[in-house]
């Protein structure tokens, strides 16, 4: 066994300046088992169900390596041998800086926009919408990672009873293997009580710890120096700046930093602590001190064992993640690798398991990206290793950033939508003035994309001219209280900001003009389905409409929610009276959905034009069927037929996130095989070995859908009753679940056999009246706060 005393000339430029691409590059290939490293003698599978394990270091970032996370930082662990990489980010790590996106030539351009839609002038609608109205600047910056700890140990060629590991009751990943008759283990997690990231190294034997230590980072943004106490610091400057701090406690041997680099030699036990900071502190002020914030965190965690920082680590982290068991059966397949696993299923294996794993690590990463305090998950949680990120890593408003919390409240994770929340609120600022710029408009809008910069006007193209995103984004505050019955939080918070993006909507329709298939009907203008096109009668292919049914369904959406809100504040009807007369009044107008005569599917578009793509990843003209609850078997059914005929024409493909919506419309329409179907379409099409989605590239939308998903087949709560496995495929043939969520204030406990419901127990959390749906059987019950009703459904 060769120690490596000698850094590559690649690695010590990355030291010193900051990787360059190509060094990147090498950083990514050094966690590669050299070509003739021989892994021996097999790793068992761990003893937890509940874990993801390989039997190699991972490669590459997006589908091996695995994340860690406590909400604000993040963390992707690679398990290398002679190296190991950990690639770090802080949650607010984002290029850019305050700015004041509105553009005031949109306002005067909006009539003349909507009088060539109205016309049938749509290419010319979309050319002055383009030069007019996007916003100035019409791009954000990226989302970036805060930097790379780099870990070089004594060089090898061989080992055995390798295993990297991710357990998700824990939230620690491992990492262990042999060497030489020395038994080496490493544990990373991000603890949210002590706000560091920690890693942990040990061996069987005494002294037998030795390597070196440094943070990197991509760019020329970032310096590197030792400090007092032996820690290393990486800080740079984007529009805000940034830090990284790494501080050693080390049992036995000699530990020295020095010129940025820190020697651990002959070591019997070492903790590394690593906090991140920034300056940010809202969307206007960027003028916080990141290291003092940095310093505060490591003197915080810095004089405790690490055994006790693991315990509250744990503690912290089961208190959300134990309250929902899931059990769909077991087979041999959990002692395999979970990448070994996932390829087993794409030729037909089964492996109830593996979807359980699936379901939990949806939570899992939930509770690892959203944390009260904090902002909430984006397109990629909070992992993302790019300078210039897919999609900027940003938070996207027409599906994505919403489906990031569809399991929250089923799922019993009701904290976790906090960030969700705050965040949405902290864009009302910057909406309202984007509404009276770019519209003349009351209240407050998003378009369909932000940052953490406040950025809420028309982005990237036309298509960023889609002025829904608040309507949209405030439905889940009214899902919260649906969900947890909390009036102080709906009268306070949910009623205020959807009334403003209500405002909004108000004085953002228009009246279809004589001569159109709206004439006098109340209509959005100009308007998307988003990133869909269709063909003009000319063969014109076109984006850019007015009055498209999602639209539609957002706002009578919106203005039913405020109806609801408005009754649970003042049974009696005279909350804000005149306001809510307003809202009927404009429903009554609106122009309603409609069912295609030619296909007898529900219209995408105000006119029944061709699709240019049937097989389209969004399927957007369905949202009042889900996330929305407008269209139901029992209340809407021509509607709800519609849309199932527009469901099946989209066809079973799509994107990751677009295949886990479709599993949840198909719950909706209690088909839980063909649900089936396509949640193993998402397994085994859309999910890297790291169970990560891909969209392609990663994006978390998907996982957070697909976890959602499976919850809607088990059970729904949308249409006034609490419906018991309304959509439970064949193959779930026995199974329970418990602690799942359900509207109205309750949790549900349920188990079955043969496909037929045996047992469940639905505790009532706030003491509202519980209608319980199994099949075509129904119960109704008066239950006081506190107390279950248990029933076997018949």
């Amino acid at each position: 066994m060769k120690k490596n005393t000698i850094l590559s000339t690649a690695f010590l430029a990355m030291a010193i300046a900051g990787p360059t691409s190509a060094a990147r590059h090498a950083a990514d290939e050094s966690n590669n088992p050299k070509a003739d490293m021989k892994f021996e003698k097999e790793a068992q599978a761990p003893a937890e169900p509940l874990t993801l394990w390989y039997r190699k270091p991972a490669v590459h970032w997006e589908n091996q390596a695995l994340p860690v996370g406590n909400g604000r930082l993040g963390a992707m662990v690679f398990g290398g041998v002679n190296q190991e990489r950990l690639q770090l980010n802080e949650e607010t790590v984002w290029d850019g800086e305050p700015t004041d996106y509105t553009n005031p030539e949109a306002l005067e351009a909006l009539p003349e926009v909507q009088r060539l839609l109205f016309e049938g002038k749509n290419v010319e609608a979309k050319k002055l919408a383009a030069d007019k109205m996007m916003g100035r600047p019409h791009r954000i910056k990226s989302y970036q990672p805060l930097c790379d700890l780099l870990l070089d140990f004594e060089d090898t060629d061989r080992v055995s009873n390798y295993r990297r590991d991710l357990d998700l009751t824990t939230a620690i990943s491992r990492v262990q293997y042999t060497i030489d008759g020395v038994e080496f283990v490493r544990e990373v997690f991000v603890s949210e009580p002590d706000q560091v990231i920690v890693v942990n190294l040990q061996a069987d034997k005494l002294g037998k710890i030795n390597f070196t230590a440094r943070l990197a980072r991509e760019g020329d943004t970032a310096t590197t120096e030792s400090a007092s106490g032996n820690r290393l610091i990486l800080k740079g400057k984007l529009g805000i700046e940034y830090e990284a701090q790494l501080f050693p406690i080390v049992s036995g041997g000699t530990v020295q930093s020095k010129d940025g680099i820190l020697t651990v030699s002959n070591a019997d036990e070492v903790t590394l602590l690593v906090t991140g900071a920034t300056s940010y502190i809202s969307a206007t002020d960027i003028s916080g001190d990141a290291t003092a914030r940095c310093e505060a965190y490591l003197k915080g965690a810095g004089n405790k064992q690490y055994t006790d920082i693991r315990a509250a680590h744990i503690a912290d982290y089961q208190s959300l993640f134990n309250r929902v068991k899931l059990d769909l059966g077991t087979t041999d397949a959990v002692n395999n690798p979970t990448d070994v696993r996932l390829q087993a299923i794409k030729k037909g294996a089964f492996d109830p398991q593996l979807e359980v794993l699936y379901f939990q690590f949806g939570r899992y990463l939930l509770i690892s990206s959203s944390r009260p305090g904090y902002l909430p998950a984006n397109l990629q949680g909070k992992w993302n290793q790019y300078l210039k990120a897919p999609w900027n890593s940003d938070y996207h408003f027409n599906i994505n950033f919403q489906m990031n919390y569809w399991p929250a409240q089923v799922c019993n994770l009701s904290e976790c939508s906090l960030p969700y929340f705050d965040y949405v609120e902290s864009l009302m600022p910057s909406g309202a003035n984007t509404a009276k710029v770019h519209y003349g408009a009351d209240g407050w809008t998003i378009h369909h994309l932000s940052d953490i910069y406040g950025m809420t006007a028309p982005a990237d193209g036309v298509h960023g001219v889609w002025p829904f995103g608040a309507a949209w984004a405030t439905r889940d505050m009214m899902e919260y209280y649906r969900f947890s019955g909390d009036k102080v939080f709906l009268e306070e918070r949910a009623y205020p900001a959807m009334k403003g993006a209500a405002e909004f909507m108000i004085d953002f329709l228009v009246e279809a003009p004589e001569g159109t298939p709206a004439a006098g009907r109340l209509v959005t203008n100009p308007s998307h389905s988003p990133e869909n096109f269709f063909m003009m009668a000319d063969g014109t292919k076109i984006e850019f409409t007015y009055a498209a049914t999602m639209d539609l369904q957002i706002i009578q959406d919106l203005f039913n929610n405020l109806q609801e809100a408005a009754l649970a504040i003042d049974p009696s009807g005279n909350y804000d009276a005149e306001f809510q007369a307003e809202l009927q009044a404009t429903l009554d107008q609106l122009q309603p959905v409609q069912i295609s005569e030619k296909t007898g599917r529900l219209m995408e578009w105000v006119e029944d034009y061709e699709e240019f793509d049937p097989n389209h990843r969004h399927t957007s003209h369905l949202y009042g069927l889900h996330p929305g609850h407008s269209i139901t078997k029992n209340e809407t059914p021509d509607l709800y037929e519609a849309a199932r005929k527009s469901l099946i024409a989209r066809g079973d493909g799509g994107k990751g996130w677009s295949m886990a919506w479709k599993v949840n419309m198909w719950a909706r329409f209690h088909d839980g095989n063909k649900a089936y179907q396509l949640l193993t379409n998402l397994l085994t099409k859309m999910t890297l070995d790291n169970l990560f989605d891909t969209h392609p590239p990663f994006q978390i939308d998907g996982n957070f859908g697909g976890t959602a998903a499976i919850a809607e087949m088990l059970l729904q709560s949308h249409d006034g009753e609490v419906n018991l496995l309304p959509a439970l495929p064949d193959v779930w043939k026995d199974g329970s679940v418990e602690g799942l969520r359900a509207r109205g204030g309750f949790e549900v406990d349920m188990a079955w056999k043969n496909g037929t419901l045996i047992s469940a127990k639905i505790l009532s959390l706030n003491g509202n009246p519980l209608t319980i749906r199994y099949g075509d059987k129904t119960v109704e019950k008066n239950l006081a706060k506190g107390k279950a009703y248990t029933w076997n459904g018949k």
